[in-house]
């Protein structure tokens, strides 16, 4: 079992910035693909953004491309979502996730693993 602890959430004005992190405390997160999901108060959980193991491929959901930057650093064993020129429509709680699979383009569903989400708040 793989537990994964997020930070860095907060409440933030419109136009600013966060950077979220995740770690997996006695586990090497190397070893997996890993994502960040959303989910926002009555809506669905939904992707945000995924990195391969090592960190050189990433893709984003088309609603915050240009604007977040997921990144890992697997000598800290860390995973980061830098998010820039944040809207009130991404105001959501934030999930890190982890995947046995050795792709990273994968569905939702692959994601084995999750934390217990840190809130993200964007006033207007």
């Amino acid at each position: 079992q793989v537990q994964l602890v997020e930070s860095g959430g907060g409440l933030v004005q419109a136009a600013g910035s966060l950077r979220l992190s995740c770690t997996a405390p006695g586990r090497l997160l190397s070893l997996y693909a890993m994502g960040w999901f959303r989910q926002a108060p009555g809506k669905e959980r939904e992707f945000v953004a995924a990195i391969n193991r090592s960190g050189i491929r990433t893709t984003y959901a088309d609603s915050v491309k240009g604007r977040f930057t997921i990144s890992r650093d697997n000598v800290q064993n860390m995973m980061y979502l830098e998010m820039n020129t944040l809207k009130p429509e991404d105001t959501a709680v934030y999930y890190c996730a982890a995947s046995d699979y050795s792709d990273y383009l994968i569905p939702m569903t692959r994601y084995g693993y999750w934390g217990q989400g840190t809130q993200v708040t964007v006033s207007s």
